[in-house]
């Protein structure tokens, strides 16, 4: 069986070589507080949003979303090393809004995505997770939750759950 890093490296790649075709990608420079078992720490992405795309005629549309991400370690002595690790992680996926462009709830969004990570904790402890995100995009800003865990596939994941705002750009 092939191992998750292995898994998750070929689907960003796929991700990335399909996102590559779309123009004008959204770049959103995001930073805020990550939350895991009573303990804070630092974190910011980068991310990538391409073009929108309708899902049918559903009033659903998805863009390809690819983001780079550091999470710093956090120093709690009764944990000693099991925390300190910082991580990085790439991540692929999606993000899905409904309605349209003059509407006040497209700017809700929820992102979907599979990130393949550095470092082990008690919070992170594969190589492979899952990022999902539920926010607000305004033109030129970003507020959202994160959460990331691999959804106790792969031993014991705590997961980190995290408030970012971020400044948009659009190229």
């Amino acid at each position: 069986m092939q191992s998750p890093l292995l898994r998750s490296a070929v689907a960003l790649a796929l991700m990335g070589l399909s996102a590559a075709a779309f123009a004008g990608p959204r770049i959103e420079v995001e930073g805020g507080r990550s939350y895991s078992d009573g303990y804070w720490t630092s974190t910011g992405f980068v991310e990538a949003v391409f073009n929108e795309h309708p899902i049918g005629s559903s009033g659903f549309s998805w863009a390809p979303d690819v983001s780079v991400g550091y999470i710093d370690g956090r120093s709690v002595a009764r944990y000693g090393n099991k925390v300190s690790d910082n991580i990085w992680l790439a991540a692929g996926g999606a993000r899905f809004r409904v309605g349209g462009e003059g509407d006040w709830y497209h700017h809700l969004f929820w992102t979907a995505q599979v990130a393949a990570q550095t470092g082990r904790t008690l919070a992170l402890s594969s190589a492979g997770e899952f990022v999902n995100s539920v926010g607000w995009q305004g033109d030129h800003w970003t507020v959202q939750v994160r959460h990331i865990s691999n959804a106790g596939l792969d031993g014991s994941n705590r997961g980190e759950t995290m408030a970012l705002v971020g400044l948009a750009f659009n190229l």
